[in-house]
């Protein structure tokens, strides 16, 4: 293949592509659709086969490639010229303030990818490489370029607030409590 070494593209074949499946997963979650995951997908491994030769042998090739994989798409997104995600706590209420939001029995699988597609990206990102993809808090924090502090922080916080969408936007559960009933003593009947 155009000069490369044979040992060199089997050596980057077992290392990396094992992890086509779950990368593809990702991109398509970070970017809203198969075919923008696809691309962003591509986009990671021709980054990373170009850099292969600075990978050392024997360290995470998963976690390197979520590195490149999110740095992919954080440089498409900064192409992009995206607005920064703003959230006015003002204007928030009451419910914003919940520690412990309750999370309805009944869901949809439309109404939770509605809840998560509405997460701001850096909680989104996290939720899906700590909580989805079962990345470690070392693995995410060294992919993402951030302190383990704040992996642990904004997941934490993308947890919250995805619970908050979820028994913002799930009537059904709503319903099952008794009127009248304040909100902590929902959570208390359902324990």
């Amino acid at each position: 293949m155009f000069g490369i070494s044979h040992q060199r593209r089997e050596e980057f074949d077992r290392a990396a592509l094992v992890h086509i499946p779950e990368l593809l997963r990702v991109a398509s979650r970070l970017c809203g659709g198969a075919d923008a995951g696809e691309d962003l997908l591509q986009e990671t491994y021709l980054q990373a086969w170009r850099s292969f030769h600075r990978f050392e042998a024997g360290t995470n090739c998963r976690a390197w490639l979520y590195k490149i994989l999110l740095f992919t798409y954080s440089a498409q997104n900064r192409k992009r010229a995206r607005q920064p995600f703003l959230v006015d706590l003002d204007a928030a209420g009451e419910t914003a303030l919940l520690v412990d939001a309750p999370t309805p029995d009944t869901l949809t699988a439309e109404a939770v990818k509605a809840a998560f597609d509405r997460l701001p990206e850096n909680f989104r990102t996290l939720v899906v490489l700590v909580d989805v993809e079962g990345l470690t808090y070392r693995e995410a924090a060294a992919a993402l370029h951030v302190p383990v502090g704040t992996v642990m922080s904004r997941l934490s916080r993308g947890r919250g607030l995805l619970r908050l969408e979820l028994a913002r936007h799930a009537p059904a559960w709503s319903s099952g409590a008794p009127s009248g009933m304040d909100l902590s003593a929902q959570r208390r009947a359902r324990s």
